[in-house]
């Protein structure tokens, strides 16, 4: 026995069984499916792995059961009615292969996006919604759906599901009364103004998820299990205008009252399970919840709803610490703990916890620049930590026959993932780092407690790197000579170094860095030069500890040139900057500073702000002096990270993977 246990107890949804408490969130399919509504080899190997991982339940992100009414530009998502011999074709190994597992799929499906279709995916026609409202992302006005249309999607609903039975899916979730998709804009009165059966009333405004369930159980059968996700608050203050945690306003979208009314409804209606989340495509940082949410953010909505239905309810929103996934069933949240973007880092998670290796679970660390960012930027799920997720036959581990002794210098991220990786594979890796810890930038950017995955990470780094037996050789230097001694390769990651400039002799000058770092104090009023994430996550920081901050930036807007970065990380930052009292100058540079004050040029002229600490975020500049001093001195020479080229941590930890799993 383990405390762990009742996450390992079975769970039934309508009468099927699941062997424990975890399914894997619906995630966006974006580079899964094939041209033909199928999915491709990649998604199928990439739900394979989270079955083969231990979660009792897999949903597919998000496909189509209609590609007419509103298009959708194949390839994109999986569609079950657009070539339905292809899609069962292509799900039916996948569901065989998950079986094998003893593991339970489902088969996400919208009806739509309506007005919140991502512009990329808009086709020719415009976008459709209840009624005539505006689009979320462009100044275009929706065109209302007709009856006939609402009842040809009911229908493809019912095919689509047939079509999934027969593939093998053991159920079906319907996207849904969440997140405001085009489902819930019908069931939102701020987006339904229409005055025909489909509007007006609550149980009007859900007529058209009820007639879902009703169709696909005359098609399916009574047994055929539907779950609904679910957004019992859409944290609306109007129109493209999301709400922040803490603020206070009026609910222009469903309020929970009327959340757990109308889940009261769609569980009398049929559906078998509630999956339960927060927020809207207007409020996208609660749906998509970046670093700067709290962890379990959905569990006081989530137990609102079981209490008030008698189907299980899952809950997902930062579950990925045990310790509250179990208080989260043991207190009665809810039935299942759903993890998304946890799986995304590390496909084994529920092995690992049920093993009691929960050591060896690689944390996600919520920065959505391999998930969200890139389904945004290129269509394709990934992850950021983990560079194998939605590639797993490609990435897959190259094993060695001869092991190369390989030295990496320096202790980042990627002189950490190369060196993990080649450990992994059989070489011989040592690494050198010249602090007296790992970790190199990712210390500073884990700094403020909302950074705090950051340096979970490189702790879970330092304990493979013990567990795979790697030397690791902390204030060590490396110069030219050591390199030179006995090694097969050399793997330079040496990393990078913040930029900075004078403003005069006695200026109160420090880099971001040493303030998150604690080599620099900050006094009371800052200014942060340089508006970009660093910058902004900087200055949030201080502003929450209480010092008062302000940022100058040369370009027009904040953030302008981190990509990709999801809408829903950039969108809170943007607000959290005002919303704790950070004042903002863009289009303005640092000029000087003297007498406790700093001279910016604006464009409305000069302007002198109260400054006791200037703080430069402006960059960093590559840190590759060793490899230059290779280069005709070692055969086998690799530059990785900031060295190659100052990036993210997602490159950073991709191109060491890349080039370690090829040497």
């Amino acid at each position: 026995m383990t405390q762990y246990d009742p996450l390992f107890s079975p769970v039934k949804i309508g009468d099927m069984t699941l062997k424990n408490r975890f399914a894997m969130a619906p995630m966006g399919p974006l580079g899964l499916g094939d041209a033909q509504g199928g999915f491709n080899q990649r998604g199928i190997d990439y739900y394979t792995a989270r079955a083969k991982g231990g979660a009792g339940l897999i949903f597919t992100g998000v496909t189509f059961v209609d590609n007419e009414i509103e298009e959708h530009g194949m390839p994109n998502c999986p569609n079950s009615t657009y070539n339905p011999v292809q899609f069962v074709r292509t799900s039916r190994e996948m569901t065989e292969r998950v079986h094998a597992y003893n593991a339970r799929i489902f088969l996400q499906m919208s009806g739509g996006f309506g007005r919140v279709t991502i512009p990329t995916n808009l086709g020719e026609f415009p976008p459709v919604a209840p009624s005539p409202i505006q689009h979320r992302w462009l100044d275009k006005t929706c065109r209302a759906l007709t009856v006939e249309e609402i009842h040809t999607l009911v229908r493809r609903f019912g095919e689509g599901a047939y079509h999934a039975k027969r593939a093998g899916f053991d159920g079906v979730e319907i996207h849904a009364v969440h997140e405001g998709y085009l489902i819930d804009q019908f069931a939102i009165s701020l987006f339904n103004r229409r005055s025909d059966e489909y509007g007006g009333c609550l149980e009007n405004r859900l007529r058209f998820a009820r007639e879902i369930v009703e169709e696909i159980k005359a098609r399916c059968g009574q047994d055929f299990p539907v779950i609904l996700r679910y957004s019992p608050k859409s944290f609306i203050k109007d129109l493209r205008e999301g709400a922040l945690p803490g603020e206070v306003f009026e609910e222009k979208g469903r309020d929970l009252k009327e959340g757990v009314e109308a889940a009261r409804l769609l569980a009398a209606w049929g559906y078998d399970a509630l999956d339960v989340d927060v927020g809207s495509y207007d409020a996208w940082w609660w749906s998509h919840p970046p670093m700067y949410q709290e962890k379990g953010l959905y569990m006081p909505y989530a137990k609102l709803v079981r209490e008030a239905v008698d189907i299980p309810v899952l809950c997902a929103g930062r579950m990925d610490d045990p310790d509250r996934a179990l208080s989260a069933l043991v207190d009665g949240v809810c039935d299942i703990v759903s993890l998304g973007r946890p799986l995304l880092a590390d496909p084994e998670y529920v092995n690992k916890l049920r093993a009691g290796q929960t050591a060896q679970i690689r944390p996600c660390i919520s920065c959505q620049e391999g998930c969200m960012g890139r389904i945004q930027e290129y269509s394709m799920v990934n992850c950021a930590v983990n560079p194998q997720a939605g590639r797993e036959r490609v990435t897959a581990y190259n094993p060695v026959l001869r092991p190369k002794r390989i030295l990496v210098a320096g202790g980042g991220p990627a002189g950490m993932e190369a060196a993990r990786v080649l450990a992994e594979r059989g070489h011989w890796p040592e690494l050198f780092e010249r602090s007296d810890r790992l970790g190199g930038n990712l210390l500073a950017a884990g700094a403020p407690p909302f950074k705090e995955d950051e340096l979970a990470l490189i702790r879970w780094y330092g304990r493979e790197l013990r567990r795979l037996n790697v030397p690791v050789h902390l204030n060590t230097v490396v110069e030219p000579e050591l390199a030179e001694a006995g090694y097969d390769a050399v793997i330079v990651a040496t990393g990078s170094t913040a930029k900075t400039f004078s403003l005069g002799e006695g200026a109160p000058v420090c880099t971001a860095s040493d303030v998150l770092t604690g080599r620099a104090d900050c006094r009371e009023r800052a200014v942060v030069v340089g508006g970009g994430l660093v910058g902004c996550e900087t200055a949030l920081w201080l502003a929450q500890s209480g010092k008062r901050v302000t940022i100058v930036e040369m370009l027009d807007r904040l953030m302008a040139v981190n990509r990709p970065l999801c809408h829903a990380n950039s969108e809170m930052l943007e607000r959290l900057i005002p919303f704790h009292g950070i004042e903002v100058y863009t289009d303005a540079s640092v000029k000087s500073w003297a007498g406790g004050e700093l001279l910016i040029e604006t464009a409305d002229g000069p302007q002198m702000l109260p400054c006791d600490t200037v703080i430069l975020s402006v960059g960093f500049r590559e840190e590759n002096s060793l490899y230059h001093a290779l280069e005709a001195r070692v055969p086998e020479l690799y530059l990785l990270g900031d060295a190659r080229k100052v990036a993210n941590i997602m490159y950073a930890v991709w191109d060491a993977f890349e080039v370690a799993n090829h040497i």
